[in-house]
């Protein structure tokens, strides 16, 4: 008898996929709203982003098990929609890609003095692989890299929290009264730190039903979740608020960020377990990301499962944005934000409306099954939340956003 994959597992995919980018972009983001404001944003769009994969696996009831957006979002929402849909997965799963490659390159030089274009390279050729041999393989080295997370987040902010000063977490010494709006320009960069949506098709496709996927879902927010608030008290009560100018200057740049807590912690340990963590993050978010985009490409062409069909998805996934971020490297924050603005088509309208298309079906065939929580009014606000963001991203490239710059 085959042995049923574990929702441990399936949560450490998940929580790897949404620990990454987000967890190392979300102090520079929320410098401005700073402790409370930026622990709220999060917290909410935690709850929101939850819903919305939740509705999103709920429309893919009745479809095989490897179905992903393309082929529901086409039945259901017709051709044109499902252009828009597409586009917006791919540029916002090749963007995060591009991303983590940059970054991976950039740490791996300071660790090494390895040129950080061949750091790039490497990392991205060895740990694609991974995704092109199984999702089981994924799912395994993703409970490692979890376990390494938190045992190099523990060791670090166990350093970290010795020195936290509640006058800096509070920032007492700060002069504004309120911080309250410049968590509005956190949201995108939140919601990218729940971006796990490109891997709710994978999921169903390895628990093989909705009911046990959804609880890997909710279990890999929430570990997400209490990840990125201890990360937040810990950086925001060491790095005074004023500090952060730098660090924002260089486009929130993950490198730039550890320099700058390398500055204010003495314990040469405490900074290789942050180097450590931030490496393993970042490694467990391009597999767990690269996944998803993976399956979401092989079903848009319609590459089988064969070695030549999984080269050839592996192509498609991983070269383009290589190649990207070996000819146009820029700012970390800056391409996260717009990855935010894009990701909530998929992650906040597109899902809330296939959901509403599936009820509608399933009131008139009397069907059951697996369903999202909170009925129509849950609906609305998933997609209002996805609008808001947008938005606030819009009014921030225009300056019509409070923006802070140190």
């Amino acid at each position: 008898m085959e042995q049923k994959p574990s929702l441990v597992g399936g949560a450490c995919i998940i929580a790897g996929v949404c620990v990454g980018a987000g967890m190392l972009g979300l102090p520079s983001a929320g410098a401005g709203a700073w402790t409370l404001w930026s622990m709220l944003a999060v917290a909410l769009t935690m709850v929101v982003m939850t819903v919305s994969g939740w509705m999103l696996l709920e429309s893919y009831r009745g479809y095989p098990l490897r179905v992903s957006f393309d082929t529901v979002t086409r039945d259901l929402l017709g051709e044109k929609v499902n252009a828009l849909n597409n586009l917006s997965v791919y540029f916002v799963g090749g963007i995060l890609l591009y991303a983590y490659i940059t970054s991976a390159g950039l740490i791996i030089n300071g660790m090494t003095g390895m040129g950080s274009q061949w750091a790039s390279v490497l990392f991205t050729l060895a740990f694609s692989l991974l995704v092109w041999h199984s999702t089981r393989a994924v799912d395994r080295i993703s409970v490692l890299l979890v376990i390494l997370m938190g045992l190099s987040f523990a060791f670090g902010i166990s350093g970290l929290s010795m020195n936290v000063r509640l006058d800096l977490l509070l920032d007492r010494v700060g002069s504004e009264v309120s911080y309250a709006p410049y968590a509005l320009v956190m949201l995108p960069v939140a919601l990218t730190s729940f971006g796990y949506h490109h891997s709710v098709s994978s999921m169903r496709a390895y628990y093989g039903e909705e009911r046990r996927a959804s609880r890997a879902i909710l279990g890999g927010t929430l570990i997400a979740l209490a990840f990125y608030l201890i990360w937040l008290v810990s950086v925001f009560g060491n790095l005074p608020r004023s500090e952060f100018g730098p660090v924002i200057a260089e486009g929130g740049n993950v490198d730039a960020l550890l320099k700058a807590l390398g500055s204010v912690i003495e314990s040469k340990a405490v900074a290789s377990a942050l180097n450590a963590f931030s490496m393993a993050a970042i490694l467990s978010s391009f597999i767990g990301v690269g996944l998803g985009v993976f399956d979401y490409l092989a079903d848009l062409f319609k590459f089988d499962n064969s070695r030549g069909g999984r080269a050839k998805s592996w192509a498609v996934t991983f070269l383009p944005p290589l190649v990207l971020s070996l000819l146009f490297p820029f700012g970390f924050l800056v391409a996260i934000g717009y990855a935010g603005a894009v990701a909530t088509l998929w992650t906040c309208i597109i899902p809330p409306l296939l959901a509403w298309k599936v009820r509608a079906a399933r009131r008139e065939e009397g069907g059951e099954g697996f369903r999202a929580p909170g009925g129509l009014f849950m609906i609305v606000l998933v997609i209002l939340f996805g609008v808001l963001t947008a938005a606030f991203h819009l009014l921030n490239m225009v300056d019509l956003l409070p923006a802070y710059k140190g």
